[in-house]
C-alpha cells in the first residue's frame, strides 16, 4: 500500500508578481486601556453635563432639578449613568449632604469650559444668522475697569468699519480677565501692562496716563510746579489693597522715598472720585476715569514734577489662537486706531 500523500492546497494562477504577506491590524482588546479610553465618553451628552453642573454648583439634587425643570429622580438617574460611563464617583453623598470628590471637582472645571464653549458657539451662530454671515459675527471682548471708560467708543468706531458686528463686553478685574481669556471664555482682551502668563501675548497700542487729582478748589490746584514733598501732609485716598492702581502708586512713592498720610481706603474709581470732589482728600487715578469731571471743572490734575506717569494699553490674545474674521479685523483696528480712542485730556 502506498503511503498517503499530503493534500495539495488550491492555488490561484500566478500572475508573475510576488505578493506581500498581509500584516494583521492590531485592534485593542475589549477591556484594554485604549478601548476603555475610547468608550468612556462616547455616550456623553450635553444634557448630562448640564445636569452635573447644576448639581455640582448647588450641591443639592432638588435645586438642580428645579433649575433644569426636570424631576429629581431623572437627575439622579442621569448622574448615575454618567458615573457608570466614567467608572468614577463624581458626587459623594453623606446623609442629605452632597459634596464633590476630587475627580468631581476637576470634572466640574472641564464641564464649565465645555458648556461655555457651546454657549459661545451658539452666540456665534445666532450672530451669523442675524447678519446673514456678511461682515458681521460676534466679538466678545474683556476689558479691565479702567478701559471701560473708552471701550464703548472703540467698539463703535470698529462697528463703522465692520457693519453687522455684535458685541459682548465683559468688564472685570485684571486677574479675572486674564483667567477668562486663558479659559477661552473671551475672544480677546484689553488690559494694562503685558501679562506674565506664558500662554498669552500682548501688543501695545496706546499709552495710559495716571495723575494725582484733587477737588477743583484745592489750594494745590492753582500751582503749576509742585514738588513731591508738598504732598507729605496731604490726606490721601487709596484704592483697596491688591488694586493694580494702588500697587503702581506705592511703587512711585517708594521711588520718591516718600511716605504719605492715608486718610481712607475705598473700592472703585467712582467712589474715589466722589470723595475727592467732596474735599475728603487727594488721590492717584487713571486719567481715563475723570475726563467728565475735568471737563465740568469739578476736579483738577495736580502738576507734579515728572507727572503724569505712563503705563501701556495692550491688546491681549491667546498664543495658540490665530485671529481671523471679526476677531482679526478688530485686532488690526485696535493696533492701528486704538490710540485715537484712548486719548485723554490732561
Amino acid at each position: 500500500m502506498k503511503p498517503a500523500q499530503p493534500a495539495k492546497s488550491a492555488s490561484l494562477p500566478s500572475s508573475g508578481k510576488s505578493r506581500k504577506p498581509r500584516v494583521p491590524v492590531a485592534t485593542p482588546a475589549a477591556d484594554s486601556p485604549a478601548r476603555l479610553r475610547q468608550s468612556r465618553l462616547k455616550n456623553l451628552t450635553l444634557r448630562q453635563l448640564r445636569l452635573f453642573e447644576a448639581v455640582a454648583s448647588h450641591l443639592n439634587y432638588s435645586r438642580a432639578a428645579e433649575q433644569m425643570s426636570v424631576s429629581q429622580p431623572a437627575v439622579s438617574m442621569q448622574l448615575q449613568q454618567l458615573e457608570s460611563d466614567l467608572g468614577l464617583q463624581l458626587l459623594v453623598k453623606q446623609g442629605k449632604k452632597v459634596s464633590l470628590s476630587q475627580v468631581g471637582e476637576e470634572m466640574l472645571r472641564q464641564t464649565r469650559r465645555i458648556l461655555n464653549q457651546v454657549q459661545i458657539a451658539e452666540e456665534v451662530v445666532t450672530a451669523f444668522h442675524e447678519t446673514s454671515g456678511s461682515s458681521g459675527g460676534l466679538l466678545h471682548v474683556g476689558v479691565v475697569p479702567t478701559a471701560h471708560y473708552f471701550a464703548p467708543k472703540l467698539l463703535m468706531g470698529f462697528a463703522e468699519n465692520w457693519p453687522g458686528v455684535k458685541f459682548k463686553l465683559t468688564v472685570d478685574r485684571r486677574d479675572a480677565i486674564l483667567a477668562m481669556l486663558q479659559d477661552h471664555q473671551l475672544d480677546v482682551a484689553i488690559a494694562g501692562y503685558p501679562p506674565s502668563e506664558a500662554d498669552l501675548e500682548a501688543e501695545t497700542f496706546a499709552q495710559h496716563p495716571h495723575c494725582i487729582v484733587a477737588a477743583a478748589d484745592h489750594p494745590l490746584a492753582r500751582k503749576r510746579k509742585i514738588s513731591w514733598d508738598a504732598l507729605k501732609d496731604e490726606p490721601f485716598i487709596f484704592r483697596e489693597p491688591n488694586s493694580a492702581t494702588r500697587q503702581f502708586f506705592e511703587h512711585l512713592l517708594q521711588a520718591q522715598s516718600l511716605q504719605v498720610k492715608v486718610s481712607m481706603e475705598l473700592s472703585g474709581n467712582e467712589t474715589i472720585k466722589h470723595a475727592v470732589m467732596a474735599g475728603m482728600g487727594i488721590s492717584f487715578l487713571s486719567a481715563h476715569t475723570f475726563q467728565i469731571e475735568l471737563e465740568a471743572a469739578r476736579m483738577a490734575v495736580l502738576h507734579l514734577e515728572g507727572m503724569p506717569k505712563m503705563l501701556d494699553w495692550c491688546f491681549l490674545q491667546r498664543r495658540d489662537s490665530l485671529l481671523s474674521g471679526v476677531n482679526g479685523a478688530f485686532k488690526r483696528f485696535v493696533l492701528e486706531q486704538g490710540a485715537h480712542f484712548a486719548q485723554c485730556r490732561l
